[in-house]
């Protein structure tokens, strides 16, 4: 995987930036209420689509975050800033995303203007390792499903520590590793990994060490893989159905490589899911 320059992913941009896979992607996330996070199932019997799934799991960090009134919010890697859009709708704060895509930024900005939010709303293009924001610039942040994407991991979170002012919250959706990790498992999660663009992941207990070293203090750690997997098996069953929509110059053996991850994810019990959330000491 390559790194460029100033330290951004280049292959995770590319990836956002509208390969053939993400167009096709996008068609389902329209389907799926805007989202293409994890959704989140109460059990077994839970019948919900992945539009209430998704947003649930919006939801679920909202509630970690608990931001109030005239707070201004970080959003580490917005997308196209519909879990933004939640946020902004159920409490009057202001959000600054940012994200490594700049077709995720004109996405975001286009989205946030037509939903007359966008006197309230910021994206702009940028690292997480590098953010160009002075010390104590904000009174919360967020991570939904990005913190992963990011080289390194533990820059990423001392960044967020330099510009959270003290006693801000912190709340963090991310994959993990549970352990004992079976050889069959671990080659499962490579696969997931090499296929998505994931490049820190790690057993929660490390997680746990590199926010401390940073600062952050009341952690709380909610393992909701059970939760989470069946994403992976609706996600993967949707992109089979348009399969032959995503192969384009010959990159079928790619494409198939991709449903077979994203149903890994479902089937994997190695590839955990938390909701993390920390205060800032």
């Amino acid at each position: 995987m390559t790194v460029g320059p100033s330290g951004v992913n280049s292959d995770v941009a590319h990836f956002y930036n509208g390969s053939g896979k993400v167009r096709v992607a996008g068609r389902i996330r329209d389907r799926w209420g805007g989202n293409l996070h994890n959704g989140y199932w109460h059990d077994a019997d839970d019948d919900a689509p992945p539009e209430v799934a998704t947003d649930r799991l919006t939801d679920l960090m909202i509630e970690r975050l608990a931001p109030r009134p005239g707070q201004r919010v970080l959003d580490i890697g917005c997308g196209i800033g519909k879990p933004a859009a939640r946020l902004l709708r159920a409490h009057p704060v202001d959000v600054v995303g940012i994200t490594i895509s700049e077709r995720q930024v004109e996405q975001a900005r286009a989205g946030a203007a037509e939903a007359g939010l966008a006197d309230r709303a910021t994206f702009e293009y940028a690292d997480a390792m590098r953010m160009p924001f002075p010390d104590d610039s904000f009174d919360g942040a967020w991570a939904l499903e990005s913190m992963f994407h990011i080289p390194d991991r533990d820059r990423a979170l001392a960044e967020t520590a330099r510009v959270l002012r003290p006693d801000s919250r912190l709340a963090i959706a991310d994959f993990v590793l549970r352990t004992p990790i079976s050889e069959a498992g671990m080659r499962a999660v490579q696969r997931i990994c090499e296929t998505f663009g994931v490049h820190s992941i790690s057993p929660v207990d490390e997680y746990l060490a590199q926010l401390s070293s940073h600062g952050f203090t009341d952690v709380d750690v909610l393992d909701i893989s059970d939760n989470v997997a069946r994403t992976g098996t609706l996600l993967a069953d949707a992109w089979e159905a348009v399969r032959d929509q995503m192969v384009e110059n010959g990159n079928s053996a790619e494409v198939d490589a991709m449903i077979t991850a994203t149903r890994d994810f479902s089937s994997t019990p190695e590839f955990g899911y938390v909701l993390v959330s920390a205060t800032l000491g």
